[in-house]
């Protein structure tokens, strides 16, 4: 890999569970890490943004027989679902990661050699509770219900309790390094209450937990058969009584398959330990404390950070799944709000922090509100009058210091920065429409269509300051619509164009000067340039009602 003087950036979402089409609520953490890794892009970070599908599992397979298709083809399916959805999002990762990728079997393989060779793993024998969808539950996993035992993640799928000899993984032998760890790095999990959950678990004493099943035929094969030799036959085939590699062991590895373990050592140098995984907050256990150790037991680093979010809960507080009928589906969300407005009412709805319920309506109100109504009119509203006013010519700005009494930029822009950094995507956008409501009430006290009035008549003072108010409006909207140009990636463009400025960053956010000093006040100040005619940006829904 050639040197890069950069500062580099590697995030990661969860891998989504490849069984159905997704829903808004699965896409939500994909679309907040997109605006994060866009935001480091742009500010000219060496940025690599993973995503993809977790697609080995009993449910799957049993899934793929009652269709009568092979799994690969089921999962295919699936996948393109997946693909087809975060495109129409704007999301533009790295790489799409896929747990039936072939490098990422030979990652997984090679990580439960070295843990074998580490003494971390023993041949054991498994009694309980199976969730076909999660794996292998702890007694404090199940909840016993009227209906009998479930697994609280996947309520509606039948439990089944099972006897089987399998691979175990020591996770009590790291319960001292993980607590120290937790507390030597304190932002390792994030948000702060989260972390608090996750120590008083380890406090409570780890379990060893199976890291292999018997008998299945649908997942990357173990590597070691019981004896401690390679399970690799000589013809190259793996021998089916070693099992496969658990689907969550199987599935945490993809991190790291996408940097190059094992086979791109180069890559691999560069872009681990990962700076940031973001995750839903129902799978924090595994990555917080099975996957450090994991990664220690192989003599790798752990991640520097794994943010949790909450979930999009239905009106009636209700988690959303297609089974319970009340997920979203993206193709309608980015149909009523287009590509932008989806991404945006998602992220400015619910805190990146915690649950919220949510509703179509709501999504339309804040839509209406915010886009339409005031960001939307504030542009169409400045580009029209400088249009009319000027010519189309654009003046230049107030001077910073000067501005800043009115508009407070200078301090805004450190805000934003903090909010992304500290993953709080809707501090952020509240950051940015904090200026948008400011500027739309500059145009409100500043009145320009009674300066214009008044220029024509020969009004001097009114000529000079119809021009500095155009020239503060355009450049506040050019700030913002950077600003907001992670989370509005194809919007952003289109309203510079509007101002006479070309975009400079690539559809995915990189390339380009550093994001910090385009968006300095009056950075462009003395470069000559024309206004493009006003198009609208946001048109007005009327409909608050959900699609059928």
């Amino acid at each position: 890999m050639p040197d890069d003087a950069r500062a580099r950036f590697y995030l990661t979402t969860a891998i989504a569970y490849a069984n159905s089409q997704p829903g808004v609520h699965t896409l939500y953490e994909v679309i907040g890490a997109d605006a994060i890794a866009r935001w480091h892009r742009m500010v000219g970070d060496d940025t690599r943004f993973l995503t993809g599908t977790d697609e080995h599992s009993v449910n799957i397979a049993t899934r793929a027989a009652e269709e009568g298709v092979e799994p690969k083809a089921y999962v295919d399916d699936k996948v393109a679902l997946f693909k087809a959805a975060e495109n129409a999002l704007g999301i533009r990762p790295d790489r799409f990661i896929r747990t039936t990728d072939p490098d990422h079997a030979i990652a997984a393989q090679e990580l439960v050699r070295r843990a074998h060779a580490n003494g971390d793993i023993y041949v054991g024998t498994y009694e309980g509770w199976y969730c076909p969808n999660e794996g292998f539950r702890n007694a404090t996993d199940v909840q016993e219900t009227a209906l009998g035992t479930i697994c609280p993640n996947h309520p509606d799928v039948p439990l089944q309790w099972l006897t089987e000899r399998n691979w175990f993984f020591r996770l009590s032998a790291y319960q001292e390094r993980l607590e120290r760890h937790f507390l030597d790095n304190p932002t390792f999990v994030q948000p702060d209450y989260r972390r608090n959950e996750m120590l008083g678990f380890i406090r409570q004493g780890l379990e060893d937990f199976s890291i292999s099943r018997a008998g299945s035929g649908w997942g990357i094969p173990f590597p070691i058969a019981e004896n401690g030799e390679t399970a690799q036959r000589e013809d190259g085939s793996w021998d089916p009584e070693a099992g496969t590699i658990y689907v969550w062991y199987d599935a945490l590895i993809n991190y790291i398959t996408g940097v190059g373990f094992p086979d791109d050592p180069d890559t691999f140098a560069r872009y681990w330990p990962a700076d940031l995984h973001v995750i839903g907050k129902d799978i924090l256990r595994f990555h917080t404390i099975f996957w450090p150790a994991m990664l220690w037991s192989a003599g790798l680093e752990a991640p520097r950070k794994v943010w949790a979010h909450g979930w999009l809960l239905a009106a009636d507080g209700e988690r959303m799944s297609k089974s319970r009928g009340n997920f979203l589906d993206p193709a309608d969300f980015v149909a009523a709000f287009g590509s932008d407005g989806a991404r945006y009412v998602a992220l400015r709805e619910v805190p990146f922090d915690k649950d919220a319920e949510v509703s179509w309506d709501g999504f339309v109100r804040r839509y209406n509100a915010d886009l339409a109504n005031d960001f939307g009119n504030l542009v169409n509203r400045t580009v029209s009058m400088a249009n009319r006013y000027l010519g189309g010519e654009r003046p230049d700005p107030s001077p910073a210091a000067e501005a800043d009494s009115t508009w407070s930029w200078t301090s805004r822009v450190p805000m934003l920065a903090a909010a992304i950094d500290g993953c709080l995507l809707h501090e952020a956008l509240g950051t940015i429409w904090a200026v948008v409501g400011e500027a739309n009430r500059f145009v409100d006290a500043e009145k320009p269509w009674e300066l214009n009035k008044a220029a024509k008549t020969g009004d001097e003072a009114a000529t000079a300051r119809r021009r500095t108010v155009l020239g503060d409006l355009i450049e506040a909207c050019r700030l913002i619509a950077l600003a907001a140009a992670p989370f509005l990636p194809a919007t952003a463009p289109r309203v510079l164009t509007q101002l006479g400025y070309a975009y400079p960053y690539g559809e995915d956010g990189n390339g380009g000067p550093p994001l910090l000093d385009e968006l300095r006040w009056g950075a462009h100040a003395g470069e000559n340039g024309t206004l493009t005619a006003a198009e609208p940006l946001f048109p007005r829904l009327d409909s608050e009602s959900a699609p059928d």
